[in-house]
């Protein structure tokens, strides 16, 4: 069922806003002026009523959802995150977002619907309770299946970028529901007439026989490794975007009135440079992403040379041409206003997503890169007495999995773009630039939602990168809280209480014996339900509460006449000075312990692994302290910014 309702609704939002958008921009062309205030209202519009809406219903349902969903996955609670409300307004809020032809992307936000809609179906299906204990696993890799129409890729790619550990048995969970979404997504085109068949979402006919030849495979290479770069300056970028804009105290306080403002200028900003009759000329402003995407990956060169008076393919390739610049400068021009544009526009406070803008930017660069291997081969390539002509498309194939690999740190959108094209006849240079491109960008930056993550400042744990040697000089008792607060076993009820008000903790350690550590004024980040005192002792006999004519209502009204104020505080201060009973409470017997010599490493697999919000450490059983996901999580950032010199 949840693969059903998410397959249906990508189709659905694409289908209409696209028609929309090609109606609003097609009917006015005899005039310049009503065209291009058609073309700035437009999305203007649609994004402050997204950014409105979702602000006013439900403002967790900004931003991508992937990094909330790797949060929760965690085992962290995030409230709002999976609601009804927030599912509405993630929903309304997309459609807008996507409708305005903003470089904006789906794959975050559709991941984060699927794992509300599996939330609510569950609730819904109490009775089937157990099948849903990795509903939100399986939801995220039906949020990327049904919107690439990859089954394969989505869940992989939901592996990937939500998970540290993930349990194979749970493979076919996902595997099953992302398929039926694809299968419903791409029925629908079939069931309206455009598609004859069910094929990939963007079809490409490379020729199978000799798609490259080796000397091709340094500029595959070249593009991996530009890829990374490239994914790695973008994250950068980004997040000095969001920096900058806090650190304008002013700035931020005015924006946070008129909160509608900056999506509104932002949406002005990208609309004008990209107006088709003005400086979008330079830039296949007129194209949506799914028709760049096509354009793109066609197997066709679209330049003999470079020049554009000779320019080979005259269909909606026609876009790119331009009698004042050559196809090479129309496409750097589209790279680097996209770059920024997409960067600026995903700090936009609507849903939206990052993966299929830099997806786009990457074809860009990887067609860039093949007209050139075209222009400088004219003739082709000489292999066995034949000549195999450059294939530009099978580049931008590559340049897109390698910078989408790069922003996300994944491999997985190698499958993404194989089920994508249909084919895999260039299967060996999409996997050495992305494995490149994740090699160069995991070395110099987080990936998008890890960054993302610590912009928001979630309760995550990230990861131990390569160059983090001192992970094993680092130890457990260098990191631990010393003083915490303890629950001894023969503790009398009044220390319990004064223990309980005096500390925020939900979880504290029961302690046998005394002498190795002692309480402190100083809070600690341990989180356990203490026992609460008995209730008052039953009145005589002879009490008229014994009456079995009496209701509840006054049973309660006739015993606090039966105890006045004075007797109920002699009482109570006698039940304080007795010592607490345990043996009804529920006690973890075995609570997770750590020596005092456990490696950080050792230390942030174990969390990680298990999903540990804390750790008791000890010495020959003695408890000697506490390490929480707090500390963990502060050093290995830490590290991760030294080591990426941020």
């Amino acid at each position: 069922k949840q693969g059903k309702i998410l397959g249906k609704f990508p189709y659905s939002t694409r289908l209409c806003l696209s028609s929309t958008q090609k109606w609003m921009y097609g009917g006015l062309r005899h005039n310049v002026f009503l065209q291009y205030l058609a073309w700035v209202t437009y999305p203007i519009v649609l994004i402050t009523f997204s950014a409105g809406f979702v602000q006013i219903i439900a403002p967790q349902a900004v931003g991508s959802g992937i990094p909330e969903m790797k949060t929760i996955l965690r085992g962290v609670v995030l409230k709002e995150y999976l609601t009804l409300k927030t599912f509405l307004a993630k929903v309304i809020g997309l459609t807008c977002a996507l409708g305005s032809g903003m470089p904006l992307g789906k794959e975050g936000p559709f991941v984060h619907v699927a794992s509300m809609c599996a939330t609510l179906l569950s609730k819904a299906m109490s009775l089937f309770g157990g099948i849903y204990e990795v509903r939100d696993e399986t939801a995220c890799a039906v949020g990327v299946g049904c919107c690439f129409a990859a089954p394969i890729g989505g869940v992989l790619f939901s592996i990937e970028v939500t998970s540290t550990f993930f349990a194979v048995r749970n493979y076919w969970r996902g595997f099953f529901a992302a398929t039926f979404s694809a299968f419903i997504f791409r029925v629908l085109a079939v069931w309206n007439k455009d598609e004859e068949t069910i094929t990939a979402l963007f079809k490409t006919r490379f020729r199978l026989d000799f798609p490259f030849d080796l000397q091709e495979l340094p500029a595959f290479a070249v593009i991996g490794i530009a890829s990374g770069f490239g994914g790695a300056l973008f994250v950068y970028f980004h997040r000095k975007i969001v920096a900058i804009m806090r650190k304008q105290k002013s700035i931020t306080k005015f924006l946070m009135k008129k909160r509608l403002l900056y999506p509104a200028l932002v949406t002005l900003l990208i609309a004008t440079l990209t107006f088709p009759r003005g400086f979008g000329q330079f830039m296949a402003g007129e194209l949506t992403q799914k028709e760049t995407l096509v354009t793109l990956f066609d197997n066709r060169t679209w330049a003999k040379q470079g020049m554009a008076e000779e320019f080979d393919y005259v269909g909606i390739s026609e876009v790119w041409k331009n009698p004042q610049v050559n196809v090479f400068v129309t496409l750097v021009i589209f790279i680097l206003m996209k770059f920024w544009m997409s960067a600026l526009a995903t700090t936009i406070p609507v849903p939206c997503g990052a993966f299929m803008p830099v997806f786009v930017i990457g074809a860009a660069f990887g067609r860039l890169v093949g007209e050139s291997m075209a222009a400088w081969f004219p003739d082709g390539i000489h292999a066995d007495g034949s000549i195999y002509r450059i294939v530009p498309g099978g580049y931008a194939v590559v340049g897109a999995a390698a910078l989408s690999g790069a922003v996300t740190h994944t491999i997985s959108t190698s499958v993404i773009v194989f089920e994508l094209t249909g084919q895999i006849s260039h299967i060996l240079p999409v996997m050495i630039a992305v494995i490149l491109a994740n090699a160069v960008a995991q070395s110099l930056q987080p990936s998008v939602y890890d960054s993302i993550i610590r912009i928001k400042k979630l309760p995550y744990l990230p990861e131990l990168g390569w160059g983090h040697l001192e992970k094993y000089n680092v130890r457990v008792e260098d990191i631990m809280v010393r003083d915490i607060r303890f629950v001894m076993v023969n503790c009398k009820y009044r220390d319990l209480q004064d223990l309980i008000q005096s500390t925020k903790l939900k979880h504290l350690p029961l302690k046998h014996t005394v002498g190795y550590c002692h309480p402190s004024p100083s809070p600690s980040p341990l989180l356990s339900s203490p026992p609460l005192p008995p209730s008052l002792p039953p009145p005589p006999l002879s009490s008229p509460l014994h009456s079995y004519q009496l209701t509840p209502h006054k049973i309660i009204t006739t015993a606090i006449i039966l105890f006045p104020p004075p007797q109920i505080a002699e009482w109570e201060d006698k039940q304080f000075d007795q010592q607490v009973d345990f043996s009804d409470c529920k006690i973890d017997p075995a609570p997770f312990q750590l020596v005092e010599w456990t490696s950080l490493h050792k230390t942030h697999t174990m969390f990680s692994l298990l999903g540990l919000n804390h750790a008791y450490v000890t010495s020959i059983g003695r408890l000697i302290g506490v390490v929480a996901l707090k500390e963990v999580s502060y050093v290995v950032t830490a590290l991760c910014w030294r080591v990426l010199g941020v």
